[in-house]
């Protein structure tokens, strides 16, 4: 049987640590306050956002943190795309109660602003200075995250996404201490997420999925966590966007999404992100939905790449796809499902804006890792042939 398979290549160095410990299963919220205690926490910071406030899962993490003699202090003012502004009044508050841990409960923004938070709390000064690799030097408090959505994968990654406040620039501020030291994936939190929102995040996991499994910096490691992540999410996705009271699913999605985010932890992503990230800065296109309309092109784009083409071979037969072509058909299948497939001129790109997005889309620090070398005509060719009617 003649396959394209990379296995005659040695298998690429790595040295990994998992640094978040992984408890899932429906219900598992519940344990919050005996692993808090565990981690020696006597007052915890409370990060969420009035949406999941509302959802009364802020309350019924509060009820299990105390039950276990932890203090809660909340902060539910956290938005979308968090800014230092959040962070900064994150901050005081947690300064003002003498916290001693972190939980960061909800979406991306509200783990982004509890490990904002966490670092300015425990080693001073401003975003700024931690914007790049490993530039805390003190220890930082225990953060255990607990993410509502099963999406971005923050709750397995050592970054913390900040915006600047004024210039709206994001800052990505990596280091291995920001990393949750728990993660709770409980699937029943991610039920009363709005069916946009599932969408949305939904995207973002198979995304991530579908970048990991063929970047420059991929090992052996993080593979398996790619193909599993993208086995999980391909199947679930459907089936929750069909039925959002489908827990199985919702486990799945979720367990999917955590799983990309360890594989970007291993292997970076590539230049679906580096594409999306200009349209969410200037047209406000929302992430999941920037991402979800690139990828296909991008699939693509890579696949005339030999080495690219066989690893996209090896995260198809982990789904009985045969082929890259077939993906990115799937993609935009999926796409369509998420109801997130629209024209990029539906945002207000024209043709005039094109070499300013591309531009920028090749200087993003993602496009490093695409497997193929992709110049600004490049993108400027993908972003013209989305740009719809």
């Amino acid at each position: 049987m003649h396959h394209c398979s990379t296995s005659g290549l040695p298998p690429a160095p790595f040295d990994w640590l998992p640094r978040t410990r992984l408890v899932f299963g429906p219900g598992s919220l519940g344990k919050v306050g005996t692993l808090a205690a565990e981690l020696g926490g006597h007052r915890a910071m409370l990060v969420t956002d009035k949406g999941i406030a509302a959802a009364g899962h802020a309350g019924r993490a509060r009820v299990a943190l105390e039950a276990a003699g932890v203090a809660v202090t909340l902060f539910d003012s956290v938005r979308e795309n968090p800014d230092t502004d959040d962070v900064r009044r994150c901050v005081e508050a947690a300064a003002a109660a003498k916290v001693d841990l972190f939980v960061g409960l909800g979406g991306g923004s509200s783990m982004d602003t509890a490990k904002g938070s966490n670092l300015l709390l425990t080693n001073g000064g401003t975003m700024k200075d931690y914007w790049g690799v490993g530039k805390a030097t003190k220890p930082l408090l225990p953060l255990i995250a607990i993410p509502t959505t099963a999406g971005t994968g923050s709750e397995c990654q050592s970054a913390a996404l900040i915006a600047d406040e004024v210039t709206h620039q994001k800052m990505a501020c990596l280091d291995p201490k920001v990393s949750a030291r728990i993660a709770i994936l409980d699937p029943e939190l991610t039920i009363s997420q709005p069916a946009r929102v599932t969408a949305l995040t939904g995207m973002d996991a198979l995304s991530h999925a579908v970048e990991t499994a063929v970047t420059r910096k991929r090992t052996t490691l993080s593979a398996m966590f790619s193909h599993e992540s993208f086995r999980l999410c391909f199947d679930a996705l459907p089936r929750v966007l069909a039925n959002p009271n489908d827990l199985d699913a919702r486990g799945r999605m979720q367990l999917g999404a955590a799983l990309a985010g360890a594989a970007i932890e291993a292997s970076m992503l590539g230049a679906a992100h580096s594409a999306a990230n200009p349209l969410t800065a200037h047209y406000g296109v929302v992430h999941g939905q920037a991402v979800g309309i690139v990828l296909p092109s991008i699939v693509r784009f890579n696949a005339s790449e030999p080495s690219a083409e066989a690893r996209y071979g090896e995260l198809c037969r982990a789904s009985g796809l045969p082929d890259a072509e077939a993906l990115a058909q799937k993609l935009d299948e999926v796409l369509r499902l998420t109801g997130l497939a629209v024209p990029l001129r539906s945002f207000g790109v024209t043709e005039a804006s094109i070499p300013t997005l591309a531009e920028e889309a090749s200087q993003q620090w993602t496009a490093s890792f695409n497997p193929r070398a992709i110049t600004p005509a490049d993108f400027a060719r993908i972003y013209q042939s989305l740009l719809g009617t």
